[in-house]
């Protein structure tokens, strides 16, 4: 009887065993999706540290979508961008040893400041590899939520030299590093802004924007709407120089672009994680795009009728709504605004790329006539009432008359450059139209 007990309990315990080994196996080929607990207790870890941000109905915009547009609003969170909430949920959930060594993070805008607070309020030390080109005032904003905890440390020309930089000093000292988007914690703690967004709503919502960058912030919303309110749409914005999700995803595999446009700072990468991408794939129903400059002038739009000011990254949601403004009709909409860093003194920027993508502004090589009295023609004659002169540079040779000028020309209406040119042609000047020729352009303006 004890042989067949033990042999049955052998059995027993060998087919026990063989379930747990099944399982470990299948959990272990299961890719990484976010759970509703773990973003739940995320949530706990960040309350008191994390702002509840508002989710505000924006009146503007629903009038001109016809429909019910809300923001939630990150641009008025602790560091004014969500990217605290990943970064703390990371750094607190670290082993006490870790904790002990310090965190480093390679980054020059938003996440370096959601590391620097929560060096400070852990009170351990961090270092922030920052390129050196990175501006002054986004240094500034990591010197004042880091404090005494935060070495900041300027090396290379780009993002990548300071990540691999950062990455050899953790590989030094033992120094855990702290990734801007690819980590399952930093994707869980993002994921608090969709639990809010649904705690906050009485009504269904049908279609939700996301800005993405490297797809921490959409992997962690959308997690969370797929398991909670599957039937909302969600659409994934990228800037249009940096489309790396979307081609992505159009490829079915995690690709590198060679080359980005970085103006959208907060959300051009070459690359999106690998996390991020698999579980992006499962949960953006749409990946679209949005040009920079039309970007800006949504900018400069939401400062004028809104008074929010809001960096390019966190403008892309709500510049995405003029795709689908058929679609959104009647709907409940939310569009996630997804940080406020924005230094003063890029507007000008801002001001100049919006007014080259509508088409108010243009600028050319001019070559004047050998006559005397052609500036003066120019303008008197070429340029229209409304028109206005906003950059000249010319070549003197003999007189300034006689040598070709590079000049910028601001008109009021967009079909105003049509005359423009056609007054420019019937006068005997011959010009060369520098918006079409960026390499040129960016050179000489």
């Amino acid at each position: 009887m004890m042989r067949r007990s033990l042999t049955g309990n052998k059995t027993r315990l060998s087919v026990y065993c063989y379930l747990c080994i099944k399982r470990n196996r299948m959990n272990a080929d299961k890719k990484y999706f976010p759970r509703l607990e773990d973003i739940t207790q995320a949530k706990i870890t960040l309350n008191k540290i994390a702002s509840h941000t508002p989710l505000e109905k924006n009146r503007n915009l629903s009038e001109e979508f016809n429909s019910n547009i809300f923001l939630k609003r990150e641009d008025l969170q602790t560091v004014r961008s969500y990217k605290i909430r990943g970064a703390y949920n990371k750094i607190a959930q670290l082993p006490k040893s870790s904790l002990q060594k310090g965190v480093v993070c390679a980054s020059a805008g938003n996440h370096a400041q959601g590391v620097a607070f929560s060096c400070s309020r852990l009170n351990i030390k961090g270092k922030i590899y920052m390129p050196a080109t990175t501006p002054k005032q986004k240094i500034r904003q990591v010197e004042m939520f880091g404090k005494k905890n935060v070495e900041i440390i300027l090396t290379g020309d780009t993002y990548d030299t300071a990540e691999n930089e950062a990455k050899a000093d953790c590989k030094k000292t033992g120094m855990a590093f702290i990734h801007p988007f690819d980590d399952e914690q930093i994707i869980e703690g993002q994921a608090t802004v969709g639990l809010e967004i649904l705690q906050d709503t009485k009504d269904p919502i049908d279609y939700l924007f996301i800005p993405v960058g490297g797809g921490g912030l959409a992997a962690g919303v959308g997690a969370y709407f797929k398991q909670v309110s599957p039937k909302t749409k969600i659409i994934g914005v990228e800037p249009e120089g940096a489309p790396s999700m979307k081609k992505s995803l159009e490829a079915g595999k995690n690709i590198e672009l060679s080359t980005i446009d970085k103006f959208v700072d907060g959300a051009s990468v070459q690359k999106v994680g690998a996390l991020t991408f698999d579980v992006c794939r499962e949960v953006i129903d749409e990946m679209v795009t949005v040009p920079e400059g039309r970007i800006c002038t949504k900018i400069l739009e939401l400062y004028n009728h809104d008074a929010l000011v809001i960096e390019p990254a966190g403008a892309l949601s709500i510049t995405a709504l003029e795709q689908f403004q058929n679609e959104v009709k009647g709907k409940n909409v939310v569009c996630i605004v997804s940080g406020s860093n924005n230094d003063i003194t890029r507007m000008e920027e801002i001001k100049e790329r919006s007014l080259l993508f509508e088409g108010l502004k243009h600028y050319f090589i001019v070559r004047f006539p050998q006559r005397a009295g052609a500036l003066r023609t120019f303008v008197d004659v070429v340029l229209g009432p409304n028109d206005d002169v906003t950059h000249f540079e010319y070549s003197k040779k003999t007189n300034r008359e006689k040598g070709p000028a590079v000049i910028g020309i601001e008109v009021q209406q967009k079909e105003d450059y049509y005359g423009l040119v056609k007054r420019m042609e019937e006068n005997g000047f011959i010009y060369e139209y520098l918006n079409e020729k960026p390499d040129l352009f960016q050179f000489l303006v």
